[in-house]
């Protein structure tokens, strides 16, 4: 099955060798966001700008796909603190609606360029 790479100025350029998203059939699989703001690829401050930063590059990622955050199943959330645990849930109340994706989220000890939040998805396209 032929692999199409997605990519969009509406979210931060690859900072290393690999692609914002693959598609795969009706499948796609994005490569983690962090909060880095795609006009000016610095770090947005503090846990919530960064947390709806990730959900904003993830949805610019999902939609240059063909899709939406409506089309995830699978959300993948890594924190350099779980005690954020609650106000990445609150932010991701708020981009995606139910029924919500199936989600896992990671402790980390760290992130590139410091970020405090990073996620990835997996879509499934109609």
């Amino acid at each position: 099955m032929a692999r199409q790479i997605i990519t969009t100025s509406n979210a931060p350029a690859a900072i290393g060798p690999y692609s914002q998203a693959v598609k795969v059939g009706n499948q796609v699989f994005t490569s983690g966001q962090i909060g880095l703001d795609p006009v000016t690829m610095e770090m947005v401050d503090g846990i919530e700008a960064q947390a709806r930063q990730v959900f904003a590059n993830l949805k610019a990622v999902a939609e240059a796909s063909g899709g939406s955050l409506g089309n995830a199943v699978k959300l993948t959330i890594y924190l350099t603190d779980l005690a954020n645990f609650g106000v990445v849930n609150e932010i991701m109340k708020s981009c995606f609606s139910e029924p919500f994706p199936a989600r896992s989220t990671v402790g980390v000890r760290e992130l590139p360029r410091g970020a405090l939040v990073e996620a990835e998805l997996v879509l499934v396209l109609d």
